[in-house]
């Protein structure tokens, strides 16, 4: 996120990392990375780590969010080097520790940098990607890991039909919001009643499924040295392996992967829902038009684009 959390402090990370993880910790600097969950860079004793606040509900509780870490770690040990795994905590062994509504986890710090989605398009990247979900996908499935279920339900359209129909005040923001949505009430629907109807295609087909990290673009993918790295592992799910294939696909990886069209659907339209979903939750909530609230509103637009004109 650009704007810091208002609920915790750089100080109250720094302590709470070296209670649980790195015992020197004694500086916490927020960086203003990434959409979705607060990051830290913490440093004391030589040691250098990557500090993620995630939020929970609705998109979590604390048992998949700590079986989402725990299952990227345990692919790690099982010798997948691509994956950035989080760290047990050297208090209890786990990979997350409630503060507030959210969970702390941490990971090494990976000197290196995310590529700009041009150089997430080029063939020798793009390769690399492949071959990393390749071996995700055949890896066996860490033990306790959730199995992906669809973002919203039935009344979803209905719902937010409801929730739309009178003005919002909750910010600078809100009434842009508002307006949108409800002006793309039948698409929602529409979208709404088509994604359930591939959920449930996509139900029939278990055995076909496999460990997806679930976001692999370009911002969740760091290249140093050490080649390769996928980070931000909160996503891991078992589900059809075209929940990874977006941006594969854009590139024009078709040929390669053989995706099942409905499954991209599928996905296609989780990503759109689920944002707007979002999106909708954020705006009828109270806030004060910052960098954030900007990025939000500008995504908000961006899923709603996708609805013939």
């Amino acid at each position: 996120m650009l704007s810091r959390p208002s609920f915790i402090g750089d100080e109250a990370i720094a302590h709470a990392v070296a209670t649980h993880w790195l015992l020197d910790a004694t500086e916490a600097d927020y960086l203003p990375w990434g959409f979705g969950a607060h990051h830290w860079r913490v440093t004391g004793g030589g040691t250098t780590l990557f500090v993620t606040l995630d939020q929970l509900r609705p998109r979590h509780t604390e048992a998949t969010l700590e079986a989402a870490y725990a299952g990227a770690a345990a692919l790690a040990a099982a010798g997948m080097e691509t994956v950035c795994a989080p760290l047990p905590a050297r208090s209890s062994g786990r990979f997350t520790v409630g503060v507030g509504t959210g969970a702390l986890s941490v990971t090494p710090w990976l000197e290196g940098r995310s590529p700009t989605e041009a150089e997430a398009g080029e063939p020798r990247h793009l390769r690399a990607v492949e071959a990393a979900l390749a071996a995700l996908h055949r890896a066996t499935p860490p033990p306790g890991l959730r199995h992906w279920t669809p973002q919203v339900g039935p009344g979803f359209a209905g719902q937010l039909r409801a929730r739309t129909a009178r003005p919002w005040t909750s910010g600078p923001l809100a009434e842009r919001a508002r307006t949108a949505i409800a002006a793309h009430d039948a698409a929602i629907t529409r979208w709404t009643d088509r994604y359930l109807r591939l959920a449930d295609l996509a139900r029939t087909r278990r055995e076909l499924w496999v460990p997806t990290h679930g976001e692999p673009h370009h911002a969740n993918q760091v290249v140093g040295a050490y080649g390769l790295k996928l980070v931000d592992w909160e996503s891991l799910a078992l589900a059809p392996p075209e929940r990874d294939y977006a941006d594969l696909l854009a590139a024009g990886a078709a040929d390669r992967l053989r995706p099942d069209p409905a499954m991209v659907e599928l996905f296609a339209l989780d990503w759109r829902l689920s944002e707007i979903a979002a999106y909708a939750r954020w705006f009828a909530a109270p806030h004060t038009g910052t960098d954030d609230d900007h990025t939000a509103l500008e995504g908000l637009y961006e899923e709603l684009s996708q609805a013939p004109a």
